[in-house]
C-alpha cells in the first residue's frame, strides 16, 4: 500500500467548460487531479500545463461540418506545441475511419498526433500516460514517439518512399542512369 501512495501522480488539468458534464472529468477527480474549467480554451480541450501537452476530444458522430473541424484542429495545433487529437470511436464504423483518414491527411507532417480511443477509460489512460511521461522524462516527444514499434515502422516506410521519390526525380540520378 505504501508503494501505491509513492507512485500516485496527480497534476492540474485545464479543461474546456464545454466538457464540464463529461464522464472523464468525474474520473479525473476520482484520481484526485486538480481540475480547472475554462471558457477560454478550445472546445473539447484538456491541457496539461506541467507537461506542455494538450488533447482535443473529437467525437465523429457530433461533427456536423468537417471543414469546421479541420479549422478548429488547425488552430489547436498552432496554439499547442505537443498536441493530440483523441478520436473517440467506440466502434470502427465507416464514419470513424473516414474521419481518421481526413485528419491524418490534413495534418500529416505537423506536430499533431492522433490517438484513437474506444471509451472514457482509454481517454483517461492515454492522456495521463503521455502527460506523465513528458513531465517525468522531459525529452522531445518526437524521440518518445520514434521509439515505439508502430511509429518506427511508419517512419521507415515514409523514409523509403521519400528516398524512392528523390531517386526518381533527381537530375543527378537521371544523368547517372544515362551514363551507365
Amino acid at each position: 500500500m505504501a508503494a501505491d501512495a509513492e507512485t500516485r501522480w496527480t497534476t492540474t488539468i485545464i479543461i474546456s467548460a464545454s466538457l464540464q458534464s463529461h464522464e472523464t472529468i468525474r474520473m479525473l477527480r476520482a484520481q484526485q487531479h486538480r481540475i480547472r474549467l475554462s471558457d477560454s480554451v478550445e472546445c473539447g480541450a484538456f491541457i496539461f500545463p506541467l507537461s506542455g501537452t494538450a488533447f482535443k476530444l473529437v467525437e465523429p458522430e457530433n461533427v456536423q461540418d468537417e471543414s469546421v473541424l479541420v479549422e478548429q484542429i488547425q488552430k489547436f495545433v498552432q496554439v499547442h506545441r505537443n498536441s493530440f487529437v483523441l478520436l473517440y470511436a467506440p466502434f470502427n464504423g465507416k464514419r470513424q475511419l473516414d474521419m481518421l483518414s481526413l485528419i491524418q491527411q490534413k495534418f500529416f507532417g505537423t506536430n499533431l498526433r492522433i490517438l484513437p480511443v474506444r471509451n472514457n477509460g482509454d481517454v483517461l489512460k492515454g492522456m495521463l500516460t503521455i502527460a506523465k511521461v513528458l513531465v517525468l522524462n522531459p525529452v522531445s516527444f518526437a524521440d518518445f514517439c520514434a521509439t515505439s514499434k508502430p511509429h518506427v515502422d511508419r517512419i521507415r516506410h515514409r523514409m523509403a518512399v521519400a528516398r524512392t521519390r528523390i531517386v526518381e526525380r533527381s537530375p543527378v540520378w537521371d544523368m547517372l542512369r544515362k551514363l551507365t
